[in-house]
């Protein structure tokens, strides 16, 4: 028996566009827009049901019945993917980085993950840098029995293909695409989707590696994707923060200032970084004027702001 494909949870697609009066834009003569990929579905909001869904319409036509993915303490995607398990009957395991935490009462992510439930198996950082080994593999394999595996952040080809469509609903819509970055998988596919002309445009939340590493992530997954480099894309690569999960007082002060403005509740990881980039950008005259700049919104806040050891996704 296998299990429904994701279409079974009805999907909001095409998300809708929300225009923004932001006078930071509108002096320069900047359209901002939203993109509320957010409310794609309530468990797999934004770019988690863009990467996921075709990974598990793969895993129910191969009739595989177990998914194992990766991710840190506080991961989103971890949460997509137990979220998923639970509503399409697919049995999760995540491999989560920090033998350390195995002891300790689970933070509100994880627990979560485990409510849905996700079995839940702690591994030192030095066997989580080797997860796509093929011992590392065989080993989870023997101890958990056959599953499909989902990358950490659930970045793959597949992944890829599937965020196109979020290019394609952008066509012509927009001069300028932005959305925030972890794994690369998004800002891949959505390029390729965008086709000629509009610029995609992606803002890492991550710091660390060399600074091209993400760059060529995203070269190498549209690659595997698509055949080949696609589209018209860079990153903004000053808007991190200090890493993953990272904030600042400014940075905090700019997320609650535009809550305030514009009544939208604002995800700290990911989005808080994006329209500060975004908003900075514009303030150094990076977009023309007349040009209609779009931000991906890829969530909304679903615990508590802070934490260590966040991971990617």
């Amino acid at each position: 028996m296998t299990s429904p494909g994701p279409q079974a949870l009805r999907p909001r697609l095409p998300t809708p566009l929300q225009p923004v009066d932001d006078e930071r834009f509108a002096r320069r003569g900047i359209r901002l827009v939203l993109k509320r990929d957010d409310l794609i579905h309530p468990a797999l909001p934004g770019n988690k049901w863009r990467k996921l869904a075709p990974n598990l319409r793969a895993a129910s036509a191969a009739g595989d019945r177990a998914l194992l993915t990766f991710g840190g303490a506080y991961s989103n995607h971890l949460r997509a993917t137990a979220a998923a398990g639970r509503l399409l009957g697919f049995r999760t395991i995540g491999v989560v980085r920090g033998d350390e935490l195995a002891g300790a009462p689970l933070n509100w992510s994880l627990a979560r993950c485990a409510a849905d439930g996700m079995v839940l198996h702690f591994v030192d950082r030095a066997t989580y840098r080797r997860a796509s080994d093929p011992e590392v593999l065989a080993a989870l394999r023997d101890r958990f029995g056959a599953f499909r595996v989902i990358p950490e952040g659930g970045s793959n080809s597949l992944a890829a293909q599937g965020c196109a469509e979020l290019g394609r609903e952008l066509r012509g819509r927009a001069d300028t695409v932005a959305v925030a970055c972890g794994t690369g998988g998004t800002l891949a596919g959505l390029a390729a989707g965008l086709g000629p002309g509009p610029h995609a445009l992606g803002v890492p939340v991550l710091k660390g590696g060399s600074p091209h590493f993400l760059h060529q992530t995203v070269a190498d997954l549209q690659r595997a994707a698509f055949g080949g480099v696609r589209g018209d894309w860079s990153l903004a690569e000053d808007f991190h923060f200090g890493g993953y999960a990272r904030s600042t007082p400014e940075l905090d002060a700019f997320a609650d200032a535009f809550e305030d403005r514009h009544g939208l509740p604002v995800e700290r990881v990911y989005v808080a970084k994006l329209l500060f980039a975004l908003t900075t950008l514009a303030e150094r005259g990076a977009f023309p004027p007349g040009s209609t700049v779009a931000a991906v919104i890829t969530g909304t806040d679903t615990g508590p702001r802070t934490g260590t050891d966040a991971g990617t996704g």
